[in-house]
C-alpha cells in the first residue's frame, strides 16, 4: 500500500481527509500546530508552511517515512511545495498540489462545507472516486458538475 503524508491533519478539513483517504493509503498525519502530549505520537511535527525551510522539512520527512505522495492543506504549504515540485519528484515523491501558475489562476475554497463532494486529483485521475477527468491539474478541491471547474480546497 503506497503512502501519503496528510499536512493540517488536525483541522476538520485533514481529519476528513484523513477519513476519506485511509482505506487507500496508509497516512502519516502531519501537523504545525502545538500539541498535548498525549498526542504527539500520532502527529508528524512540520514547520509552518510559511517558514523558509518547510519544503526541505517535509522532503526529509517524506524521505524518512517511506511515502510516495504528500497533500498539502494549508494555502502556505502549497505555495511552498508548489515552487519544489520537481525536488520532490527527483525523489519519487508526488506532491498533490497545483503548480506555482496553475495556483494563481484557481479559485480558493476554504474549508469547503462537508456536503460538498471532494476529489484530489493526481494526473487526470480522481484517487476517491477512481475517475478519469478532463482537468490537468493535482490537488484536494471540488469539481463543479460539468467536472470543467475545479476550486482547491484548503483548511484554514
Amino acid at each position: 500500500m503506497n503512502k501519503i503524508i496528510i499536512t493540517s491533519a488536525t483541522h476538520s478539513l485533514g481529519l476528513r481527509v484523513v477519513k476519506l483517504l485511509e482505506n487507500k493509503f496508509e497516512v502519516v498525519q502531519a501537523t504545525s500546530d502545538e500539541l498535548p502530549a498525549f498526542m504527539q505520537d500520532k502527529y508528524a511535527k512540520i514547520p509552518k508552511g510559511m517558514n523558509p525551510t518547510f519544503a526541505h522539512e517535509m522532503l526529509k520527512l517524506a524521505l524518512d517515512t517511506n511515502v510516495q505522495y504528500i497533500l498539502p492543506l494549508q494555502l502556505a504549504e502549497i505555495e511552498s511545495l508548489s515552487e519544489s515540485l520537481l525536488l520532490f519528484e527527483e525523489y519519487g515523491i508526488q506532491v498533490i498540489c497545483p503548480t506555482k501558475v496553475q495556483l494563481e489562476e484557481l479559485e480558493i475554497l476554504p474549508n469547503p462545507a462537508k456536503e460538498l463532494p471532494l476529489s484530489v486529483l493526481i494526473n487526470k485521475q480522481d484517487l476517491l472516486t477512481d475517475k478519469t477527468v478532463e482537468l490537468d491539474i493535482n490537488g484536494l478541491g471540488v469539481l463543479s458538475d460539468s467536472e470543467m471547474d475545479f476550486f482547491l480546497a484548503i483548511a484554514r
